[in-house]
């Protein structure tokens, strides 16, 4: 099989996932990882059996063909367009950037270089989310008339050893946890075209619970419970709540609503998940998962796709107009809670294509 060279920088709490996913998709050749903490590199290199190197040096390699941006939010774009100029293709970690303008300005220097910028989530290629699609995709829902997209908690301060970042600009549940959520829907609905909404941020200080830094206080920057209404380009309407101050709750994560029926979908944070479906005058019932990535943690399944689209020159899924279009999505709540108006969404992206998997030979294709 033909392999793409891939260099990966920053070796923070999620590498380790997309490491371990890597190893399950031969296309990807990790050629080295690196990151500001060398010793950090050094630690996960020997974990995975790979080679640490210095950002320049990975940059520099001309054998490296796509850089995997998984350094924190604040610097996805500048390490993207570090990437471009070195004339590497780029994956970042979610979310693409942490304004509209910056990720505009990626997403244009990426099309003027004629590099592929991808990013994630990647969950949404997952079996039951190609599930979920597939079957809204043949109309047993009826008409789109709305959902429902829920994510609430106390606070990454409960297990996270460094939760700062969630609580500084480019944090905050929406920008963090509004990804899985808005990335899916537009998967399983199309494009968002008109948001409203309110943001607010009940504590001005967090204080840590987990260790190391158990009772040390952090301040807060951002809006940490936003809530608010998508309108989509299909006509359905779906209501939002991402909270960091929210002891519990009984919501499930999403639903989707047409005029023949509901559809139960599952975590977008998750690849898998029980999906049940509610035909009109009928009750809720299971349905089987009948696509592949469905039993496990496949994070880096994007990163996958993107090398078997770049070396079959196809588009590839998780693309960078669809995660420009969820952050401008994301930006507008805030957008909307501080002019009290509703903010009408300039990006359409297309719907990224199903995913199948050939029997053959195991590899990525439309």
């Amino acid at each position: 099989m033909e392999k793409l060279g891939i260099g990966i920088i920053g070796c923070g709490n999620i590498s380790s996932a997309y490491l371990t996913a890597m190893a399950s998709f031969p296309v990807l050749d990790i050629r080295g990882i690196a990151d500001l903490n060398q010793g950090l590199a050094e630690q996960r290199a020997g974990e995975f059996n790979l080679v640490a190197r210095s950002i320049d040096d990975l940059l520099s390699d001309p054998q490296i063909q796509l850089i995997v941006n998984l350094t924190v939010p604040k610097a996805h774009v500048e390490v993207g367009l570090q990437a471009l100029a070195h004339g590497k293709h780029t994956y970042s970690e979610k979310p693409l950037g942490v304004t509209f303008a910056e990720g505009l300005k990626l997403a244009e220097t990426a099309k003027a270089s004629g590099l592929r910028i991808g990013a994630a989530p990647d969950t949404f290629l997952g079996g039951a989310h190609q599930t979920a699609r597939s079957i809204i995709d043949t109309g047993v829902l009826g008409m789109p008339v709305g959902g429902t997209a829920t994510f609430m908690c106390p606070g990454h301060e409960r297990w996270h050893p460094n939760p700062d970042f969630y609580y500084e600009a480019g944090g905050g549940p929406m920008l963090d946890m509004g990804p899985y959520y808005i990335t899916d829907l537009v998967n399983l609905l199309g494009p968002v075209a008109k948001v409203a909404g309110f943001a607010i941020a009940p504590r001005s200080e967090r204080t840590i619970t987990s260790e190391p830094r158990n009772g040390e206080k952090i301040p807060v920057h951002i809006p940490t419970h936003v809530s608010g209404v998508m309108a989509f380009e299909s006509g359905a309407v779906v209501q939002i709540g991402m909270s960091f101050d929210v002891a519990g709750h009984k919501h499930v994560p999403l639903e989707v609503y047409g005029t023949e029926g509901t559809l139960i979908v599952p975590d977008p944070n998750k690849f898998g998940g029980d999906i049940e479906l509610l035909k009109k005058g009928g009750s809720f019932e299971p349905q089987p998962t009948t696509e592949p990535y469905a039993d496990g943690n496949y994070r880096s399944l994007g990163v996958a796709d993107m090398a078997h689209a770049i070396l079959s020159n196809r588009p590839h899924r998780a693309n960078g107009d669809l995660a420009l279009h969820v952050l401008e999505v994301m930006e507008a709540f805030g957008k909307a809670a501080d002019s009290g108006q509703t903010i009408t969404i300039a990006t359409r992206p297309e719907r990224p294509a199903p995913l199948s998997q050939s029997i053959v030979d195991g590899r990525l294709a439309r």
